[in-house]
């Protein structure tokens, strides 16, 4: 529920007045633990037997010892998986939950958007909960009366304001709790992943109102799955990983560590081929390519991979790598992504096109090319047993985002092949049959240029073609220039 911080009284958060300082929290050395009892009498034996009587129960650390600053007018990032100790280090700081250890300082008044629904009543009208919430944020009823307009017009759910809040759905909800929260004249505003129910062009309108909020000095701490929002509305980031701070910078380092820390927590074992959903080899010729496959350990788990196909092949590997060759889940934009995928053949083929598609968060293709566009030779047949390996390489000149990418095996005839760009995309789609789609491989972000243009485009992707430009003066051309991309 979100509290005034000057309300809080406990000596491990000490609030104080929003304008004594530039900083709007200080935290040093903060822990929590929690004691976790397999049994609810096991609580109750330790209570009163002590120590002497034997432990029932285990400690569960949610944070060890963070410590961080966050200067007025500033927003910070916070991610990790779950149980990282997100939603536990907000409840913190909104005054809500006790630290076991540590200091944490908080200057001014907090609104906090934590579980949706806190500090509304299901029974009561949209109407009734916002005199309710506004009140419990701090608001007079005159303050509440002089801003219920402006938090109604925000809320925009019409004629729904007046029925119980309880026959909502989730996204009618978050608006109603974001207009109220945001009303308060708050110094310091948390949001623990409110803004992911509601629609795109609501949520566009709340990062707008954020914007402005920010600019009045309102500091902000959004906790958060979307990478893509973290890398194009925060300042910088906090990564958790298990109750500890993994990092603590830029936002652009920040999200290559948190998917470093997805990757490393989600690896097999090196070498474990079976594991990794690599085929043990069959045997007979093995035809390399020029550069080296990448190891198991940076191949992504299969499990969570949906495959729709004919029964003649099957995806065995996928990786996503960098240039470099590392596995990679965060691009800036303009970066090259290498695309590695593997099938191993369980009937007869003729000439085998494996292809990528990318896909932005609106479920948009975005590009989307095969092997048999990029005009390599076409190997006929692939006789049961053969291990297919296909490396793409891909210019990431998209917009900043998050993405999944789709890989798909394909067959055609030599002639069919041999023939393809002299026949239309109907013919040839006709004569192609799709034997593997696979779909939810893996999601990756694009990020802003930390060198350079940070945007060298608008919209969605980069097109080649060329600019001209002439400056006359006096009548007379006194220059042209052409540049070409």
């Amino acid at each position: 529920m979100p509290l005034d911080a000057a309300s809080v009284s406990t000596t491990a958060v000490a609030p104080l007045a929003a304008r004594e300082s530039s900083r709007a929290v200080r935290v040093e050395g903060l822990s929590k633990v929690y004691q976790l009892y397999a049994r609810p009498q096991d609580r109750l034996k330790e209570m009163f037997l002590g120590r002497a009587g034997g432990r029932f129960s285990r400690e569960f650390r949610a944070l060890h010892d963070v410590s961080f600053e966050l200067a007025r007018g500033r927003r910070l990032g916070l991610i990790g998986r779950n149980g990282s100790g997100k939603s536990t280090l907000l409840q913190i700081l909104a005054g809500t939950l006790a630290p076991t250890a540590g200091n944490v300082q908080v200057h001014g008044r907090v609104a906090a958007l934590l579980e949706l629904g806190s500090g509304f009543n299901p029974e009561y009208t949209g109407r009734e909960n916002i005199y309710l919430n506004a009140s419990i944020l701090g608001l007079s009823r005159d303050e509440i009366e002089a801003r219920f307009d402006a938090i109604a017009a925000f809320a925009d759910i019409g004629e729904f304001l007046d029925q119980p809040v309880k026959t909502y759905s989730s996204g009618m909800f978050m608006r109603l709790a974001f207009a109220v929260t945001t009303s308060v004249d708050a110094d310091l505003l948390l949001i623990d992943e409110a803004l992911a129910v509601g629609d795109v062009f609501f949520t566009q309108k709340c990062f707008a109102h954020l914007e402005r909020l920010i600019d009045r000095g309102v500091s902000v701490v959004l906790a958060t799955h979307d990478t893509s929002a973290v890398n194009q509305f925060c300042d910088s980031v906090i990564v958790l990983h298990e109750g500890r701070m993994a990092f603590h910078g830029d936002t652009v380092t920040g999200l290559r560590t948190y998917f470093a820390l997805q990757r490393s927590t989600a690896a097999m074992r090196p070498g474990d081929a079976k594991a990794a959903g690599v085929a043990p080899s069959r045997g007979g010729a093995t035809a390399s390519l020029s550069r080296p496959w990448p190891s198991a350990a940076d191949c992504l788990p299969l499990d969570t991979m949906s495959s729709q196909g004919t029964g003649q092949a099957r995806c065995t590997a996928v990786a996503l790598c960098d240039e470099a060759g590392q596995a990679a889940s965060v691009f800036e934009v303009g970066d090259v992504a290498i695309f590695h995928y593997e099938f191993e053949v369980d009937q007869p083929l003729g000439v085998p096109i494996g292809g990528v598609s990318l896909v932005n968060e609106r479920n948009l293709i975005v590009h989307g090319r095969n092997s048999m566009q990029h005009a390599l030779p076409a190997h006929d047949p692939v006789p049961a047993g053969t291990r297919l390996r296909f490396r793409q390489r891909i210019r990431l000149d998209v917009a900043p985002g998050r993405y999944t990418f789709l890989i798909g095996l394909a067959t055609a005839g030599a002639e069919d092949y041999a023939h393809a760009a002299h026949m239309s995309h109907a013919a040839l789609d006709a004569r192609t049959t799709r034997v593997l789609s696979v779909a939810n491989v893996a999601s990756f972000s694009v990020t802003l240029r930390r060198e350079g243009l940070e945007l060298p485009f608008h919209g969605l992707a980069n097109l080649g073609g060329d600019a001209e430009l002439a400056v006359t003066l006096n009548a007379f051309t006194t220059d042209a220039i052409t540049q070409t991309d």
